[in-house]
């Protein structure tokens, strides 16, 4: 098997042992994404809709660092602090995609790193 670290300074950087994301087989694991803010280490936590749009910058910062655009996620998971934030969170989740939408599970779970409300991992091919 061939294991690639993928690593980039436009995503936070790794708070525990893991990394941002490994590239194996031809498909790329993304760590699950909260809404931290690269730049400033900071957590964006206005609004529900402004920490998903965090959060999915990271992934697009990581998708990039990988020659990978949001069109080729497979598969999603999505952890909520509350499935009555489901509504919102859907709606900027899914403006990050055209067309084809991966598989996806959401599942409400009872806390999250550093308290945020959602976290967000993917799996992409390429």
């Amino acid at each position: 098997m061939s294991k690639q670290i993928v690593q980039t300074d436009k995503a936070p950087a790794p708070i525990g042992p893991y990394n941002q994301a490994i590239r194996a087989n031809g498909f790329l694991f993304v760590s699950g994404q909260v809404a931290i803010v690269p730049e400033t280490g900071a957590l964006e936590t206005g609004t529900i809709q402004t920490e998903t749009h965090q959060v999915m910058k990271n992934i697009q910062a990581i998708l990039e660092e990988a020659k990978l655009d949001f069109s080729h996620i497979v598969k999603t998971t999505i952890f909520l602090s509350d499935m009555n934030l489901f509504a919102s969170v859907n709606e900027i989740y899914g403006s990050y995609f055209t067309g084809a939408y991966p598989a996806r599970e959401t599942v409400a779970v009872k806390g999250l790193p550093k308290g945020v409300n959602v976290e967000i991992s993917v799996i992409a091919v390429g």
